[in-house]
């Protein structure tokens, strides 16, 4: 167990729209994140110390601008000791948070400032994103050449799962409804026409039974986050979102070689993260969890342990997880609403779970939060991340 329970918190966020901008640099999406953040958690720039931008999948040159310390220099930032990319796919926000958490509790920094920007959704060609996607992750030698790739990824824990459990196309179908009633509240999201379970399950086959209103679509976007001691942050900010605790579990590489496709390490982790923090899931105001695909989502909704396994598609249906239910659940409308934007997938759910803890929701703002769970994962679901976030320190 870490020493950090209540030693860090994240006192500042920004975020800009997702969507198509080919207009748009991507830098941009960085820079005006970061500014949010800044502007948010109410600090002069100069109190950065260390700069924490994450990858960017479109562009290798960009990337690389990213790594050499574009975003200190555009920002005009004077007292950076360290800008280090720190990136792990799908769980580079939870990665970032702890190892920001862990420099902050060691006196190596003071005021971290972590970023990310992409362009997946101008950036590429439809065929250069697919054919980054059907082998980012996955195994050159053992699965690229037999066709693998994310949506036959998908399909497989899909299958496993419904065998199992009886889940059926109308659960996971809920999942996505579930998700678009909050990203119609969400001015961020692309996807905010209302979306029926009819039309989910009425819509194209991908890889059976994956469909493709239950497949996340790449874009454009970007989001920041400001981290600073305990101390620090109860000077700056009302409500001081702390980290209480993490757990992590790394299970594969290969596809093939994990063990539960539709378990995953999601228990041993919210075990870890649960006991660090001293609390229970009765204890969860939110429950943000990274939806790439509606059956990831519940796979962990149940694995985390807010109800019994197999029961987790009727809490979707049954609408406890929409807005006014009594179990709120990936309120930016994640990545099947929201919109996929490489690792700012994760990003976008962390910097939501910090924006409902601070008030600061809008229409969508769930009354009294105090406590959250939130998870990441990256890759083919190689690993499961769990924070628990909260404004207290229990």
């Amino acid at each position: 167990m870490s020493k950090l329970k209540g030693k860090v918190a994240i006192v500042g966020i920004g975020e800009v729209p997702t969507g198509r901008f080919p207009e748009t640099a991507a830098i941009y999406h960085g820079m005006a994140s970061a500014k949010m953040a800044i502007k948010d958690a109410g600090i002069d720039k100069d109190e950065i110390d260390y700069v924490m931008p994450t990858g960017a999948l479109y562009s290798p040159a960009f990337n690389t601008e990213l790594v050499t310390c574009r975003i200190a220099e555009e920002l005009g930032l004077k007292n950076v000791k360290k800008n280090c990319q720190i990136f792990a796919g799908g769980s580079s926000s939870t990665c970032a948070l702890e190892i920001a958490a862990a420099l902050i509790y060691s006196g190596a920094a003071s005021m971290i400032l972590f970023v990310h920007a992409d362009k997946l959704g101008t950036g590429v060609t439809a065929q250069g994103a697919i054919d980054l996607f059907s082998t980012a992750g996955i195994s050159a030698e053992w699965e690229v050449p037999y066709g693998q790739h994310y949506s036959a990824v998908t399909a497989l824990s899909t299958m496993r799962y419904m065998y199992e459990t009886g889940c059926t196309d109308e659960h996971m179908a809920a999942v996505c409804v579930s998700n678009r009633r909050w990203a119609q509240l969400n001015p961020n999201a692309f996807f905010r026409k209302p979306l029926t379970i009819e039309e989910v399950v009425k819509s194209k086959m991908l890889s059976t039974p994956l469909r493709a209103k239950q497949s996340n679509m790449l874009f454009d976007g970007g989001a920041a986050f400001i981290v600073t001691s305990a101390e620090r942050a109860r000077d700056l900010v009302e409500k001081p979102v702390y980290l209480l605790g993490e757990g992590g579990v790394v299970t594969h590489f290969v596809y093939s070689q994990e063990p539960d496709v539709s378990r995953f390490g999601w228990a041993k982790a919210g075990r870890m993260a649960f006991e660090e923090s001293g609390l229970t899931v009765a204890d969860m105001d939110l429950a943000e969890i990274y939806d790439s695909y509606p059956i990831f989502q519940i796979i962990g909704f149940e694995e985390l342990g807010f109800c019994r396994r197999g029961e987790g598609g009727e809490i979707f249906l049954r609408g406890d997880t929409w807005p006014g239910g009594r179990i709120p659940c990936t309120t930016n409308g994640g990545m099947l609403s929201q919109g996929h934007t490489g690792a700012g997938g994760s990003v976008a759910i962390l910097v939501e779970t910090v924006r409902q803890l601070m008030g600061k929701a809008g229409e969508r703002q769930v009354p009294n939060a105090r406590f959250a769970v939130e998870t990441a994962v990256g890759g083919t679901y190689m690993d499961a991340q769990v924070s628990i976030l909260g404004t207290e320190i229990p």
